[in-house]
């Protein structure tokens, strides 16, 4: 194989376990609910839904999840607002350990 390619190929590996590198500006996607199939995308530093409850709420389980998933390579404005409800721990929920954040089969702590 070409040294070159090789180079890009090692490259690459090492870009995998540094996610910090890639920050989404806009973007578009597909969600796949367990209602309906949902449109969901970030443009001009603004969620959007095409859910019911966004439409209200200005967030939903859909935004939540990308949130949670996409955090390290999200702007920092991407994560207020919808994501004080996933990234950062509300005050009342200072004390307790939330169930989205807890491995599967783990029960929340309360204090």
């Amino acid at each position: 194989m070409h040294s070159s390619i090789i180079g890009k190929i090692e490259k690459a590996r090492r870009y995998v376990g540094e996610p910090e590198r890639i920050t989404f500006n806009n973007f578009s996607l597909n969600f796949l609910g367990e209602h309906d199939n949902y449109i969901l995308s970030y443009q001009d530093q603004q969620w959007h839904c095409s859910c019911n409850f966004f439409s209200s709420w200005r967030f939903c389980s859909h935004t939540i999840t990308v949130q949670k998933i996409l955090s390290t390579m999200l702007p920092k404005e991407a994560l207020h607002g919808v994501g004080q409800y996933c990234l950062e721990t509300p005050v009342m929920y200072a004390q307790m350990e939330l169930e989205i954040d807890k491995p599967s089969g783990a029960s929340p702590q309360t204090t």
